[in-house]
């Protein structure tokens, strides 16, 4: 299929941006790396009447070191952290090179990945973990989200019609942080169906463990993540108790497999 018809611009910067989308009376689309969108026009699942190109936007492009935080901008694409880890922040350069193809990889972007919302999205679920904070851009200014607060259901999110992710704030664990990453794939490159990710920060006092490809926002699992914290690992009793809690809808089979994508997070750590 192809999609329906459509008007396109390129605004120079944030500001041209937003007015378009403001102009558009919520039936405007704002578009990057396309990886995400462009599937959804070509099924006529999405169907806007302006696309809006942010992709150029240079602010937008930035990754900046802002001492106890790397700020990354929302059109950054997942190929350029993989291809230079962060110094700090070394688990977003092991998530990048973990999504998708190099294909997609190379278009695809951070911001766009946040925006999209898919449950099974791995930036979503890192993000959160990390406790990375998102600036949303938007005619009344700029305004932050924490990542584990942005998304607010499958494909849905905070953003307003006239708003864009403009860039995500990521701080830079202390030196004794520990993390673990896992997710489960039918094949390399596809969607997983279970994911989690880990962060044990001692110096930062922070235990933060999340729960991701559900039918829902990325799940934290606090008591899961204290109990690793103190005593270094979690029974599976105690995590699939606590994604019964968080996620009553899982089958056995299901529960299980993200049981076992916790313990792996663990391990990893």
């Amino acid at each position: 299929m192809k999609p329906a018809a459509f008007d396109y611009m390129r605004p120079r910067d944030v500001g041209e941006a937003l007015k378009a989308l403001r102009g558009a009376n919520g039936e405007a689309k704002p578009i990057a790396g396309g990886q995400s969108l462009g599937p959804m026009l070509n099924l006529r699942l999405a169907r806007p009447k302006l696309l809006v190109d942010v992709s150029r936007i240079d602010s937008l492009k930035e990754i900046k070191d802002e001492g106890d935080a790397w700020r990354i901008g929302a059109c950054v694409t997942h190929a350029q952290l993989e291809d230079k880890a962060l110094p700090g922040c070394e688990l977003l350069a092991h998530v990048a090179r973990r999504v998708a193809y190099r294909a997609v990889r190379n278009r695809g972007t951070v911001g766009g990945s946040l925006a999209h919302a898919d449950p099974a999205a791995d930036w979503p679920l890192v993000l959160a973990a990390l406790d990375a904070v998102v600036r949303v851009a938007g005619p009344a200014g700029s305004r932050e989200v924490r990542a584990d607060a942005f998304m607010t259901a499958a494909f849905t999110t905070v953003l307003a019609d006239d708003e864009i992710v403009e860039s995500v704030r990521v701080p830079k664990p202390g030196a004794g942080a520990r993390w673990g990453y896992y997710k489960f794939c039918r094949k390399t490159g596809e969607f997983p169906e279970a994911a989690a990710a880990l962060l044990l920060d001692p110096e930062r006092r922070t235990a933060r463990l999340f729960a991701g490809a559900l039918d829902r926002p990325p799940q934290p699992l606090d008591g899961v993540a204290r109990a690793v914290a103190q005593e270094g690992t979690a029974s599976a009793d105690m995590i699939a108790a606590a994604l019964a809690r968080l996620a009553p809808g899982l089958g056995p089979a299901a529960r299980k497999l993200r049981v076992t994508a916790v313990q792996r997070a663990i391990l990893q750590s």
